[in-house]
């Protein structure tokens, strides 16, 4: 069952690289006592991903923290590597996005949110949303009828909602 406005996050560890290679970073612990725009997407360097939905959150990155938002977390299922390099590719890096890896889809799985698409090559990756997060409580959620769309889940449009 997927994830619903009002439920809490579920434990997982995501992977970043830090200076020394991947690491692991507790999602609880990143949540605690702060306020997240989490969004999730099907894979790094996809189309929609790339040119719509990463942009969108770069562009109101300015209106999140005027909105108190701490973080912004971009998820998706990939390595960290292809994580930081596509960080660095989009330019979120330097707008203070943070990327994490979910390399085994334990965390898309724990949230109901994964889909396969044999033909695109997309195995057990995750649907396209994007959350507000409070404390570890999802307080708005927005997800995708289809992952090729980004609108409800765009920057925008979860500005909205927080």
């Amino acid at each position: 069952m997927a994830i619903s406005q009002g439920d809490m996050l579920p434990e997982a560890t995501l992977l970043r690289i830090g200076e020394n290679g991947p690491e692991g970073v507790a999602l609880g612990d990143l949540a605690k006592g702060r306020k997240l725009v989490i969004f999730a997407l099907p894979g790094a360097y996809t189309g929609t991903c790339t040119n719509a939905h990463v942009p969108s959150f770069i562009e109101a990155k300015d209106g999140f923290t005027a909105k108190g938002v701490d973080e912004i977390i971009c998820i998706s299922v990939n390595d960290p590597f292809v994580m930081d390099s596509w960080s660095r590719h989009t330019g979120a890096d330097k707008a203070g996005i943070t990327f994490l890896a979910d390399s085994e889809a334990v965390f898309t799985k724990a949230m109901g949110m994964e889909f396969t698409a044999p033909p695109a090559g997309l195995i057990d990756r995750s649907k396209r949303y994007a959350m507000v997060v409070e404390d570890g409580k999802v307080t708005a959620l927005a997800a995708e009828e289809n992952p090729g769309v980004c609108t409800v889940s765009c920057g925008p449009a979860v500005l909205d909602l927080a």
